[in-house]
C-alpha cells in the first residue's frame, strides 16, 4: 500500500507480526524530510510489534511500537549530515545517530528536543 509519494507500507512492517501501523503524520513529516534531503531513505525499522522491539533490544516505550519512528540507512557521514539538516528543518525533535542510521521519531508521549548517539558496535 502507498502511504506517500516515496513510501510504501512494505517498507514499515514489522518482520515478526507482518503489521505496519504506521501514523500518518509521521510518514507526512517523513515524507517533507525526504523531499528536502533530496536523496532516498532506505527504512532499516519502521513498526515493531512489542516481541520484535524486545528481540532487537528496544526500549520499551519505543516510539516503534506506536508507529511514530523510523530508523534510515546512514553508511556515511555525508548522509547523516544531510539527514539530519533535513530533519530539523522539518521539525523532527527526537532524533538519534549511529555510525549506520538515523532514528526519527515525533512520539508526543515522550520527552521532546532529545538527541542521542547511539554505541559503537
Amino acid at each position: 500500500m502507498i502511504l506517500s509519494k516515496n513510501f510504501t507500507s512494505e517498507e514499515f512492517t514489522c518482520p515478526d507480526c507482518g503489521e505496519s501501523k504506521m501514523d500518518q503524520m509521521f510518514i507526512e513529516r517523513l515524507q517533507s524530510c525526504r523531499e528536502v534531503a533530496g536523496i532516498p531513505f532506505k527504512i532499516t525499522s519502521g513498526f515493531r510489534c512489542a516481541g520484535h522491539n524486545a528481540k532487537v533490544g528496544g526500549v520499551a516505550d519505543s516510539a516503534h511500537t506506536r508507529g511514530l519512528a523510523a530508523d534510515i540507512a546512514a553508511e556515511t557521514s555525508g548522509d547523516r549530515f544531510v539527514i539530519l539538516h533535513a530533519a530539523y528543518f522539518v521539525g523532527f525533535r527526537r532524533i538519534g545517530v549511529s555510525e549506520t542510521f538515523v532514528h526519527l521519531d515525533m512520539d508526543p508521549n515522550l520527552p521532546a528536543d532529545k538527541h542521542w548517539l547511539y554505541p559503537k558496535k
